[in-house]
């Protein structure tokens, strides 16, 4: 294990998995999967985030029968508040005043290859809990001398609730990955390049509670609204009923009245015969 001025450790590990950390990856997969479809879970995501264990690769359960073949970094570093790219690549590298060069024309294409995975990329205060864009990211080179590229937008990110109060970093990415080959005119260097712009705004995500006071106050005009609703509709119901029983009374009053004037002049009528 080499650890570094800038607080980057390399420690060397076995590239395969696993069985524990294979079903780890492909759980943090699909939540991955899960978030491209639905961003609402996003908002879960930040209020579930202070209750939720670290998202850091679990250790591996069993003693490895092999050597190691790959190398782990880990860590933390500190870039300025501007665009710029750090990157993970072969030969020694050699400042000079433009920045740093590296000799990796002295080094075979046949010893190395840049198949590599993302467990953790995060920017600003580390939040265990929330997911990033490029947590779970496995990338499996199909040449020794390959490319890959993420383009990264930083956002600043306030997030302030009942719990915690902190200020972290959103970030949408966008991925190239290339063979380099100059005889084609793929021209550059193999190697895994992050390069990032920090956005000028920041998103602040605050939780808010309604006070007991105003759950009263708003409950009270929902239970008054129901029950002038209800009055309402009780009133216009019985307005009905009364119209329809009204003509009902009316034509049975219009009928009785005839049948009796009729027996009644029938009966004038037989005594008028008689007399």
């Amino acid at each position: 294990m080499v650890a570094t001025a800038d607080g980057l450790v390399y420690e060397p590990v076995i590239f395969e998995l696993s069985p524990m950390q294979r079903e780890w990856q492909r759980i943090l997969q699909n939540i991955q999967a899960r978030l491209q479809e639905e961003h609402s879970l996003q908002d879960i995501i930040f209020k579930s985030a202070f209750k939720s264990a670290s998202t850091a690769l679990p250790p591996r359960e069993e003693n490895p029968v092999h050597s190691a073949d790959a190398c782990r970094i880990h860590g933390h570093l500190y870039v300025n508040k501007v665009a710029g790219n750090f990157h993970v690549t072969v030969g020694k590298a050699i400042p000079h005043p433009r920045g740093h060069a590296h000799l990796a024309a002295l080094v075979s294409h046949e010893s190395y290859n840049f198949s590599h995975r993302i467990d953790h990329l995060s920017f600003g205060e580390l939040i265990p809990g929330i997911i990033n864009p490029l947590d779970g990211t496995e990338k499996i080179a199909s040449d020794h001398n390959q490319m890959f590229q993420y383009f990264v937008t930083v956002v600043p990110t306030k997030l302030q609730t009942h719990k915690i109060s902190a200020e972290t970093h959103q970030f949408a990415v966008t991925e190239r990955e290339r063979v380099i080959n100059h005889a084609a005119g793929s021209h550059g260097v193999s190697g895994i390049f992050m390069k990032y712009d920090i956005s000028s705004l920041m998103v602040t995500v605050t939780e808010e509670h309604m006070p007991f006071w105003q759950f009263i106050v708003r409950l009270c005009g929902i239970v008054g609204g129901i029950f002038s609703t209800t009055g309402i509709l009780h009133s216009i119901g019985g307005f009905i009923v009364e119209i329809i029983c009204c003509r009902f009374r009316l034509k049975s009053s219009k009928s009785i009245p005839v049948s009796i004037l009729s027996n009644t002049w029938d009966l004038i009528s037989v005594g008028i015969a008689q007399g």
